[in-house]
């Protein structure tokens, strides 16, 4: 630190007020006081998951398997169960998520993943543990990427990605 910033920051200091020189008495409340309702229109808060995709998502579910559905993707990601849906129906920040529940075998078109991203990939790898999911840590194509690859309750393969910021 210069000799100049030095001085300066002692000047600042002396020239602040002490912690007895700041204190202050409140007014007593002269009326009733009746918190108004704020009319502003609500906006939720964005949820912590987006799916990785360029439309909403439609994947084959077995029957029987919508409670863990529900736990896998409401409560271990934070998706948001969409109500009075006619399928299972979640929501991330950018899109749906739509089940079609099928009786009997369910076949699938393609084992490519769900794309899921996630804020933290350690947080999520956590939980995962915690769940006792099996899972596989896979590297990405650009250096440091990670990906986590696992089944979802009803057999889709779901790969759990965290994008950092680009500074």
């Amino acid at each position: 630190m210069s000799v100049f910033a030095a001085h300066a920051w002692r000047k600042i200091a002396g020239a602040m007020p002490s912690e007895e020189q700041t204190r202050f008495e409140l007014e007593e409340v002269s009326g009733e006081f009746t918190p108004q309702r704020d009319r502003r229109v609500r906006i939720p808060e964005p949820l912590p998951v987006k799916l990785v995709a360029v439309a909403d998502v439609r994947l084959p579910a077995p029957a029987n398997v919508e409670a863990q559905l529900d736990a896998f993707y409401v409560k271990m990601w934070g998706f948001e169960r969409v109500p009075g849906a006619a399928e299972r129906t979640y929501r991330s920040e950018n899109l749906l998520l739509s089940f079609e529940i099928v009786e009997g075998i369910v076949a699938r078109e393609s084992l490519r993943p769900l794309g899921v991203e996630v804020q933290s990939l350690s947080e999520a790898e956590k939980k995962i543990i915690d769940a006792e999911i099996e899972y596989t840590r896979q590297r990405g194509l650009t250096p440091g990427e990670m990906t986590l690859l696992l089944l979802d309750p009803a057999g889709n393969w779901v790969e759990l990605v965290e994008y950092k910021p680009v500074r």
